[in-house]
């Protein structure tokens, strides 16, 4: 069955209207990944964990795995605290035959699983140990999206042997950028693969390799600049890296296959604003571009239309023909809210209509935003029926 024909992420999304049809998506038992992504502040966090719930309480077996540092999910999920361990949700309605559980991701703890796995104890512990690898696995750039994608192969390895979960929404980090996602595995293994480190191996590899007169002067001026223990721990540190990391460009391709695989499906999420909307067309035409299935986008806190039918414009006509009234503040200051609501309604239809007419392919949807923060399982579920249209 080609790509196109499909009933999995690529297929049986959306209604003649260009809707994205979220119930079919978390129904489709060929769905086993959901990758909810965008930039920042747009609302991924409540959106991945709405669409979780939603697909548990309709039979399916979910994790939702967050890398958002706020831990806004586990105070709406009533969950005291999330970490690298996958914990269940209670309250949900299991009738369906399904269930939940979330985690969040423990950037440097995943990364030391990797050492774990890969070195015996002995080796695995001077690596945990060296300055250089706990600056790196703590706080260099790229690092927390490549963990990301190291923990969702994790779980999904593990997910298959065991038969735990039949679904796993992964929630982004909250990058700058909804492009970081994509490019820090190939950043970071370009790194770890670099010359620089190619260089500093060689001194690690044995005494013949310190007598060449070039390496020699390299290897003098940088004692001088960083100081021996440094250099001694930077030596080591990339000694390991060969020998231990040396795959980290296959496993970055690994972390590619694993994204443009037909189980796994992107939800871009955007917000009703210019900024987010070009982030969310960029992100859809890299998605395109490297083949990675899209399943649609999430225009997230849309203004609600009001209930009455009357115009901005004849709010503020009623707002002129109230002025220099006594009893008319009131009602002025109401209609002019109006005004403003409506004004509001059809700016956001604009540069949503802008987004569609540029990108028809793309199946969306919009979630009115909510009069107040969503910090339950209640929350949670109008959320995801918002989402579903239902």
């Amino acid at each position: 069955m080609s790509r196109q024909e499909r009933v999995g992420p690529q297929g049986r999304r959306t209604d003649p209207a260009g809707v994205l049809d979220v119930d079919a998506l978390l129904d489709d038992r060929a769905t086993g990944i959901i990758v909810c992504c965008g930039s920042g502040g747009v609302g991924k966090t409540t959106t991945s964990a709405a669409l979780a719930l939603r697909a548990a309480e309709r039979g399916r077996r979910v994790v939702v795995l967050t890398i958002d540092p706020a831990r806004r999910l586990a105070q709406s999920l009533g969950i005291e605290k999330l970490d690298n361990t996958p914990r269940p949700v209670v309250g949900i309605d299991e009738s369906a035959g399904g269930g939940l559980d979330a985690m969040m991701l423990d950037m440097k703890r995943t990364f030391d699983d990797v050492v774990l796995g890969q070195a015996g104890p002995e080796r695995a512990r001077a690596i945990l140990e060296n300055p250089f690898y706990v600056a790196l696995s703590s706080s260099f750039a790229g690092t927390q999206e490549y963990m990301a994608m190291e923990k969702l192969g994790q779980v999904r390895a593990q997910a298959r042997a065991e038969g735990t979960y039949d679904l796993i929404v992964v929630d982004t980090p909250p990058s700058r950028s909804a492009l970081d996602f994509l490019d820090a595995p190939e950043r970071l293994s370009s790194f770890l693969d670099g010359r620089f480190l190619r260089l500093m191996l060689a001194p690690a590899k044995g005494p013949a390799r310190l007598m060449t007169a070039g390496l020699g002067l390299v290897t003098g001026a940088l004692t001088k600049i960083l100081g021996a223990q440094i250099l001694t721990d930077l030596q080591t540190f990339v000694a390991a890296l060969d020998t231990v990391f040396g795959g980290f460009r296959a496993r970055a391709q690994q972390t590619y296959s694993l994204l443009q695989a037909e189980e796994t499906a992107f939800v871009v999420v955007a917000a009703p604003e210019p900024d987010a909307l070009r982030e969310a067309a960029y992100f859809v035409e890299r998605l395109d571009g490297d083949a990675m299935p899209l399943a649609g986008m999430v225009v997230n806190r849309t203004t609600p239309e009001p209930r009455s039918k009357l115009s901005a414009e004849e709010a503020r006509a009623a707002v002129e023909r109230l002025r220099g009234r006594r009893q008319g503040g009131l009602a002025a200051g109401l209609l002019r809210l109006h005004a403003d609501r409506w004004s509001a309604v059809r700016r956001e239809q604009q540069l949503c209509s802008r987004f569609t007419a540029a990108h028809p392919d793309v199946a969306t949807t919009q979630v009115a935003a909510l009069p107040g923060d969503v910090h339950d399982l209640k929350g949670l579920r109008r959320v995801g029926a918002l989402l579903a249209r239902a």
